[in-house]
């Protein structure tokens, strides 16, 4: 698939986010194996800083097996999309001679009121890739309180590290079902708390550790 037309849009935040979206067979996949297994899910609620109350894990494939044992409970063409997607990220930005490992996959699924402090992921490596999929969105994000022009209840916001005056140094993307962000670990991002509905937020968050020389990727062409 790397090697196959791949539409998507990018942003420049110092670092590249990509947006792409998911085929519809992977995204209802998805949402199927999490609605079907919910109650046999592992918890990833001590692993993540979130303060939400549902946030289960589908994958995890990582050297600290003390809070969570390994588990898949993916189809190989799901997984494969994921790193098909991962590689092709590294291929747009250049970055050769790269060793991937899929590390987690897990699904937030946000009650009004619950949040998602600003943050950064990591595996077992501190390089490496994150993503966030738009699984599933509630009607209504209730009232904004102040400043109501700029809607910021339930939005992503990616955080940035560019300079200069015109440069852009945040991100808060239009929340379209079946969306999917990449960038890298050490970008923070956050999600605002929404209000007036007993609806969810759902979204998937896959991290992949990337190993390489940055020396060597420094000027790849």
């Amino acid at each position: 698939m790397v090697n196959q037309k791949i539409n998507f849009d990018f942003i420049f935040l110092g670092q590249s986010v990509l947006k792409y979206q998911v085929p519809l067979d992977i995204f209802n996949s998805i949402n199927h194996i999490y609605e079907t297994n919910f109650n046999n899910l592992y918890k990833a609620n001590k692993q993540l800083v979130g303060k939400i109350e549902n946030e289960h894990s589908l994958f995890y494939h990582g050297a600290d097996q003390t809070k969570m044992k390994n588990h898949n409970m993916l189809s190989k063409n799901i997984t494969s999309y994921f790193m098909d997607m991962f590689k092709h990220y590294l291929s747009f930005n250049k970055i050769r001679d790269y060793d991937l490992h899929l590390n987690s996959i897990w699904v937030n699924e946000m009650k009004q009121h619950e949040y998602n402090p600003a943050h950064i992921h990591r595996g077992m490596l501190f390089t490496g890739l994150s993503s966030v999929m738009i699984l599933k969105l509630p009607s209504t994000y209730g009232k904004e309180y102040s400043a109501d022009q700029v809607k910021q209840n339930g939005r992503l916001q990616i955080l940035g590290a560019a300079n200069g005056q015109f440069a852009k140094i945040d991100y808060q993307p239009p929340m379209d079902l079946r969306d999917f962000y990449i960038f890298p670990y050490d970008m923070r991002h956050c999600v605002y708390p929404f209000n007036g509905t007993t609806e969810t937020r759902r979204t998937l968050a896959a991290n992949c550790d990337v190993q390489f020389d940055p020396i060597k990727n420094r000027g790849a062409v």
